[in-house]
């Protein structure tokens, strides 16, 4: 027996015997010879390891073919993208796990002009040197009616840049229900600490009083600093200052003050049905010194952070060599640009934008692609327990918590397969559809759920199979 195992390992095709067939030059001419040879090697491995582990493959799993055939599906496999378009059946319309934002296709256009050379630094009219963010400083200042901007690659970095470059060694004075924590363990008070800043908080937890901030204010202050509670809210017994008297302490004491945003609303959210979210513009006029906020949550754009304001502040933040660690790219700055052009038109922004498109959507219109979706689904698992239920759907990204918004869903039940492992196939089609699992069920929120993300859902149903029970 040990013979007989020993010439079936020996009877395997050599390397290059594998390499010779005229179906190897074809796949070494597409993947690169190196890629190909690794993976005939690997298969052969496999191959001679199993049969001297004494299992007994099929002779046609051993010839030369079989295994050219197998090492380009591992190929095949491998060099598939990690990062794929799925659909958001959750409700949860910014998705940090999705990717935020669903940028619009006036920032997927953009993307094409700006992926070979492009004036990113370049003044086309003088040839010299510009500042990256001069493509769309005009745009910025008109939309928010600052002096000057700068983008980095997220708000916590907008922030520690911010804290770095203006308030090392020094104190900065912020209330202390606004020392907040967000998603990721991303703790204003450890930023401030790695920045150098010193931190001063004052009033308490529920509570702060002009005369804190009043009272606060000293040689050491560099800065005045409020925070957008971004993820949570305080009730009752409460009571915080605005920024517009915020201001007015820094201005009567020539102390900058800042307004972190958070999510940074460009128009008023009331036309989308939603609570009035304080604008860039409305923080600027009411005296912030400079305001800073994200660029992929109400915005909408592509992931950054973008700080606005006095342009004496913006060009000491510019100067400091961390800005040039945090700065974006060509890619970032052509989306985000093409992105902002859409707020001139804010009357347009349901329509041209996919944030704007699912905020606004109707409980009817939900309803009814619901319904469709049931039928659909109906017709090819007739077996499923299917039902249109009423849901509540929200901007999630840590962007008005409390705003929930009235959504319908199809709730699925499976026969003999758990919820979760129904879930688990959804997200394992060729097109990842991701929902929610409640109360045993797999639920599709039609809030994020395109019309033309229908055929997507239905074809990943083909290929649902019955999975463990769990019982």
């Amino acid at each position: 027996m040990k013979k007989d195992i020993c010439k079936l390992a020996r009877d395997l095709p050599a390397v290059d015997a594998v390499l010779t067939l005229p179906e190897a030059a074809k796949l070494i001419a597409g993947h690169g010879r190196e890629m190909v040879l690794e993976s005939v090697r690997t298969v052969l491995d496999e191959r001679r390891t199993a049969i001297l582990k004494g299992e007994s493959p099929k002779p046609c799993e051993c010839n030369a073919f079989m295994i050219l055939e197998r090492a380009a599906k591992d190929i095949e496999r491998a060099i598939l993208p990690r990062l794929n378009r799925v659909v958001n059946a959750t409700g949860i319309i910014l998705h940090t796990g999705l990717g935020r934002a669903v940028m619009p296709e006036a920032a997927r256009a953009a993307l094409s002009h700006v992926t070979g050379y492009c004036n990113l630094q370049q003044n086309l009219q003088t040839g010299q040197r510009d500042r990256r963010e001069d493509c769309m400083r005009e745009l910025v200042q008109e939309l928010t009616g600052a002096e000057d901007v700068l983008v980095v690659n997220n708000n916590a970095g907008a922030t520690f840049l911010l804290l770095t470059a203006l308030a090392r060694g020094r104190e900065v004075v912020i209330s202390r229900g606004e020392l907040i924590e967000i998603g990721g363990s991303f703790r204003l008070p450890d930023i401030m600490q790695a920045s150098g800043a010193i931190l001063h908080e004052i009033g308490t937890t529920n509570k702060t009083h002009l005369k804190d901030y009043e009272g606060a204010v000293s040689a050491q202050t560099a800065l005045i600093l409020k925070a957008h509670k971004s993820n949570f809210k305080i009730v009752g017994f409460t009571k915080e200052v605005d920024i517009a008297d915020i201001a007015k302490v820094g201005s009567k004491h020539g102390v900058p003050v800042v307004d972190d945003l958070g999510c940074g609303a460009l128009v008023g959210l009331e036309r989308f049905g939603l609570d009035h979210e304080y604008t860039v513009r409305e923080s600027l006029e009411a005296g912030a010194d400079l305001a800073l906020f994200s660029t992929d949550k109400l915005i909408g754009g592509p992931q950054g952070g973008m700080i606005v304001g006095r342009a004496e502040l913006i060009e000491r933040i510019r100067s400091h060599p961390l800005y040039r660690v945090l700065r974006v790219c060509k890619l970032t700055l052509g989306a985000l640009e093409a992105t902002l052009r859409l707020f001139k038109a804010p009357d347009l922004l349901a329509k041209k934008h996919p944030l704007y498109t699912m905020i606004i959507r109707t409980p009817a219109e939900m309803q009814a692609q619901a319904s469709e979706l049931k039928k659909g689904l109906a017709l090819k698992m007739p077996d499923w327990e299917l039902a249109v239920s009423e849901e509540v759907s929200y901007l999630g990204g840590g962007t008005m918590p409390e705003s929930g918004m009235p959504s319908f869903a199809v709730r699925i039940k499976a026969p003999a397969t758990r919820s979760d492992q129904l879930a688990l196939q959804f997200r394992m089609a060729d097109v990842p559809i991701v929902a929610r699992v409640a109360e045993d069920r797999v639920i599709l929120d039609m809030r994020t759920v395109f019309p033309t993300d229908i055929p997507d859902i239905l074809e990943a149903v083909e290929h649902s199979v019955p999975g463990d029970s769990g019982q």
